[in-house]
Order: C-alpha cells, then sequence, then structure tokens
C-alpha cells in the first residue's frame, strides 16, 4: 500500500499523482552509453584497447549506480493532491513527509526551464499562510499539478 493512501482520511479522495519526471535518469543513461561506446569500440592495438576498456568501465559503472539511484528516487517518492490536502513522501527507510491543508494553500510557483516547457517538468513551490514548503524539484506535469491544486 502506498503511504498516500495509507494516510488519506475518511472520505478523502485523491485528486491528483505527480511523479518525479523521467529526465532523472538521464545522468546515469549518458554515461552507461558512454560506456559501452569505450567499451565495444577499443581499438585493435594492446595499449589501446585497455585504456579504452578502463575508460569505458569508469564510465558505465558510475552510469548504472546513477540510473539505479534514479530509479529508486522515483520510485520511494509519492506526490498527490487529494480534496483536503497536498502530501509529498520521499525516502525509504528515512522517511520524509510533507503536507499542506488546502485551506493553507496561498499560491502554487512553477518553474520551468526551456528544456523543462519542451519535455514537462519543472520545479514546483507551495507557498501556505504562516510556512512555504521546500521546492518539488523536477516533478513531471507541473501545470497539472497546479491545477489540481487551485482548481480545489
Amino acid at each position: 500500500m502506498s503511504y498516500v493512501d495509507s494516510v488519506l482520511q475518511p472520505g478523502e479522495t485523491v485528486r491528483y499523482r505527480g511523479d518525479i519526471h523521467w529526465k532523472v535518469y538521464a545522468p546515469g543513461i549518458i554515461l552507461v552509453i558512454a560506456g559501452l561506446f569505450f567499451l565495444f569500440a577499443a581499438p585493435q592495438s594492446t595499449f589501446g584497447t585497455l585504456v579504452t576498456k578502463v575508460i569505458g568501465l569508469v564510465l558505465f559503472v558510475p552510469g548504472l549506480g546513477l540510473t539505479a539511484w534514479a530509479w529508486f528516487r522515483r520510485w520511494t517518492t509519492e506526490i498527490a493532491v487529494t480534496d483536503k490536502r497536498i502530501i509529498f513522501k520521499s525516502g525509504f527507510i528515512q522517511r520524509h513527509t510533507v503536507e499542506m491543508h488546502m485551506d493553507k494553500v496561498e499560491s502554487v510557483d512553477v518553474d520551468q526551464t526551456i528544456l523543462g516547457r519542451l519535455f514537462d517538468y519543472g520545479d514546483i513551490t507551495v507557498r501556505g499562510t504562516g510556512a512555504t514548503l521546500e521546492p518539488f524539484r523536477s516533478i513531471g506535469a507541473p501545470l497539472a499539478f497546479r491545477n489540481h491544486v487551485t482548481a480545489g
């Protein structure tokens, strides 16, 4: 059972579920591809083969690690807008949760770069009465998130 489902109050319904954008995979995938290129495009000389294989491994192994970390980050993060509040949860063993009731929300700020607009991701900051939530970084479909918060 997801965290959001486990903390819903009686009569509370989820209006929107968000996620971290898939772009978090990009650095790891780029390193994996570069590592594979060096591993399989090595020249035939003994010295050149050894050097390119080492470079390939130096790129490939951290690339796998970054890709696994991105998957884990996406898997352990939940973002939801219910009819009563905004819920953000991240972490697996050490959990970080933020919840804000809808009647306390003053505004929702969306920051998108040019690439963010093209690929539909951005940073969201929810401003409430008396407190500002930390920005949610690299969220997919940030305008849809904002619309679900401000529509209710």
